[in-house]
């Protein structure tokens, strides 16, 4: 009997091969997240809430109270996805790296509630309970041509100093109508379906969430590189002040003492690194994210009005670069203090060579002067010696003459001289020779 590999488990299907551990968490954060299909007009509110810290366990304890009473049918649940349903009323709950998202659906006008937006759907009180910060809330209705005319919500929308953008989208089966603008607490979006399937529907809502949604929290960088321009500021001066006094130095000690201030520098540079370097490359990723989402949208331009990607690059691109920028001066600051703290130590490095280069050279010639000292000392010893030698020779020649009669002091006594000065000198060349070959050994 033949089955497929979708029927059977993983275990079943390959016995004794041993798993990835991360393997069906990594296929299901692959499937996880899918569109849901939109058939009809639907009000759409997605909220998205900022969390400080790493641990989402509040998240599930809270999704937990909002299915208490079990009224609510779990479609899918997964560490990071989950998607409730009630009638035609969903909510769908997505953890994120920095956030968590929360989105509600609820056909238009009637619903099995009554309601006139999906948030009233939900339990009171429980948006309040929701853990972390709200950052975006926004609102999506999605309607028919049929009850929305586009060209009459054109009509409507063109104001005099009323900044809308109204772009048709999907091959001209979509309009896109929004000013990004919060009002009542959300932003809104009007997507009117004029030939759009279910699953085209379900897919550009979705994108319009997820370009608000990034579009925000692209924006989470700026505030961060206004904050750190001032320091960058102070910190290139002060860099510029220690390069005039390292030009004006003197001595090594006031050299030594720019190099603590370099260090230091250092220090606080790589600690503004290390708090916004997250932040900047997460501003990048959003961005990218943003302009990905409306290039899947296929806009066509509406005579009049803006596209989606006409007011990104107008409005988002300039706080993304600056972003960037401030992140490369960043970068750029702190390759700079490494390069001077390197010359700085490069300086110091030279100066103290040669203090002991002049240090070995006085010593050189301390030993010379010793050496000659030395040897004047060997001189006065040789005829020291020789002297007492000379006397020695004396009392022995005085002595002998008394049993020898031809034996002349006197005689005796300067023969012995330079055989005696020559006998101490040569033993005392050998012997510093000697010496000297048991040092350098």
């Amino acid at each position: 009997m033949n089955k497929s590999l979708v029927e059977v488990p993983y275990s079943d299907a390959f016995p004794g091969v041993m798993e990835h551990p991360e393997r069906r968490r990594l296929d299901a954060e692959f499937h996880a997240r899918p569109p849901i299909p939109l058939n009809g007009p639907t009000f759409v509110s997605h909220l998205v809430f900022l969390h400080e810290g790493a641990d989402y366990a509040g998240d599930l304890a809270h999704l937990d109270r909002f299915n208490a009473d079990d009224s609510w049918d779990v479609c899918e649940s997964t560490d990071a996805y989950r998607w409730y349903q009630r009638g035609a009323v969903c909510m769908r709950y997505e953890l994120h790296t920095e956030f968590s998202s929360y989105t509600f659906f609820q056909p238009l006008p009637d619903s099995e509630f009554g309601r006139e937006s999906a948030l009233d759907a939900l339990p009171d009180n429980w948006i309040a309970a929701i853990p972390g910060q709200l950052l975006v809330a926004t609102n999506i209705e999605l309607q028919s041509a049929e009850n929305v005319v586009p060209q009459k919500k054109i009509a409507d929308v063109s104001t005099p100093g009323n900044q809308t953008v109204v772009t048709r989208v999907v091959d001209g089966k979509g309009w896109i109508f929004t000013d990004f603008k919060i009002v009542d607490g959300a932003s809104s979006f009007l997507l009117i379906d004029d030939g759009l399937t279910p699953r085209q529907a379900g897919r550009t809502v979705q994108r319009l969430w997820e370009i608000e949604t990034y579009r925000v929290t692209a924006l989470l960088g700026l505030p961060v590189a206004k904050a750190i321009t001032i320091r960058l500021r102070g910190a290139e001066e002060q860099l510029a002040d220690m390069m005039d006094h390292i030009c004006s130095s003197r001595s090594s000690e006031e050299e030594c003492a720019v190099l603590d201030e370099l260090i230091q520098l250092a220090a606080e540079v790589e600690h503004s690194v290390a708090r916004t370097t997250f932040r900047f490359s997460a501003t990048r990723a959003y961005e990218a994210i943003v302009m990905q989402r409306i290039s899947e949208l296929r806009e066509q331009r509406v005579e009049g009005f803006p596209t989606l990607l006409e007011l990104m690059q107008r409005r988002l691109l300039p706080p993304v670069n600056t972003c960037a920028a401030m992140a490369r001066r960043q970068d750029d600051l702190s390759a700079r203090v490494a390069r001077n703290s390197q010359l700085l130590r490069t300086r110091i490095d030279l100066a103290l060579k040669r203090q002991n280069q002049l240090v070995l050279t006085q010593m050189n010639h301390r030993a010379r002067l010793q050496l000659l000292l030395q040897e004047t000392v060997e001189g006065l010893s040789v005829i020291a010696i020789t002297y007492y030698g000379c006397q020695l020779v004396r009392y022995l020649s005085e002595g002998a003459s008394k049993i020898w009669t031809g034996v002349s002091p006197e005689y005796a006594t300067a023969m012995s001289i330079p055989i005696i000065a020559i006998s101490v000198a040569l033993s005392l060349r050998r012997m510093r020779k000697h010496l000297e070959g048991i040092t350098e050994s």
